[in-house]
Formats: structure tokens, sequence, C-alpha cells
């Protein structure tokens, strides 16, 4: 069969196949797809077209072959999902938003707050905090004793804890949010 016996095969009957898969699906957009596969699997067969009295009769029974295996395919995939262990429950995610803007604010106040800092309290928190050295290695790092480091660090924390709360509590909306509130109780 050639392509263009085919094409007329299908601009008579491609409405029909529809027609009769919208009845079977009730499903107009699924019936599209319907209408596709049975013209793809029709065009695979179109030898057999040849002794074929009604056009339309074959292409309709094709069309019910294809809607039966797309039934079949759907409820393999159904109870394929079951067999799936249930996903966790999503967590909802505004709280982790809330948290985060409020550490970004107190990250923003810390890194304004240790800017006014003396240089050697700024050295200490830096080398502790950030880099994550030792009491010892920031005492070997700044060439100073471990005791002194001990103590400076201790001192420098408790400034930029001071420092950052004050910086909070001057910026209008973040005076009055939780990002504040937690630097005010402490949890900074």
């Amino acid at each position: 069969m050639d392509q263009q016996l085919f094409a007329e095969i299908y601009d008579a009957h491609a409405q029909a196949v529809y027609a009769h898969a919208v009845r079977m699906t009730s499903d107009p957009t699924g019936a599209e797809d319907i209408v596709s596969l049975t013209f793809l699997e029709a065009w695979r067969l179109r030898e057999t077209l040849d002794g074929v009295a009604s056009h339309r009769a074959w292409l309709l029974g094709v069309a019910t072959n294809v809607l039966r295996n797309t039934r079949r395919t759907a409820r393999r995939h159904r109870e394929a999902m079951t067999r799936l262990p249930r996903p966790d429950a999503v967590p909802d995610l505004a709280d982790a938003v809330v948290s985060r803007i409020g550490d970004r604010a107190r990250a923003a106040a810390a890194l304004a707050a240790l800017n006014r800092l003396r240089r050697a309290d700024r050295e200490v928190i830096v080398l502790s905090v950030w880099s994550g050295l030792s009491h010892a290695e920031v005492a070997a790092a700044c060439g100073i004793t471990e005791a002194t480091a001990r103590s400076r660090l201790f001192r420098a924390r408790s400034r930029l804890r001071k420092l950052t709360i004050a910086h909070l509590a001057s910026e209008p909306a973040n005076g009055r949010g939780p990002a504040s509130r937690t630097a005010r109780e402490g949890h900074l």
C-alpha cells in the first residue's frame, strides 16, 4: 500500500476512530493518543489491508485492540506503583524558609558586628569560628599563649554577641522579627 492511499484512508476514517476512542474512554485528550497509536499500528499492518472489505471496520478493530493494550499497560503500571514503597511525607518548608531568613539576618548582623571588633578580637574569632582552629592553633597563628587565646576568644565572642544584638535591634525590619528575638535570647 502506498502512502497516498494510506493518507486517504486516514482522512476518511480518522474522525470515526476518534469518536470511537472518545466513547470508549470518555477522555477527549486520551482519545487523540488512541487515534495516533491506532494509525501507527495500522501503518505497521498496512500490508494486511489489501483484502479488507471495510477499512473503517478494520481501523475500529485496530483501535479497540489499542484501547485494550493501553488499559492493560495502565493497569500494570498502577499495580507496579502500588508495590513501590510509599514516599515519606514531604516536610513543610515554611519553617525552614523562615529559619533561613532569620539566619541570614543574624549572619549579616554578625558580619557587621565583626567589622566593628578590634583587630585582635576579629583575628581570634575568624581563626576559631570560621577557620575551625583549636585554641592551641589560634595561639600559634597569633603568636600568643593558649591561655591568652582562650581569654581573648571568650571576650571577643561576648563583644560580638552584644554588637550583633544591638545591630539587629537597630534595624526596623528585623527589630520585631524572629531573628532579633533569637539574638536577644542569646542564641547567636
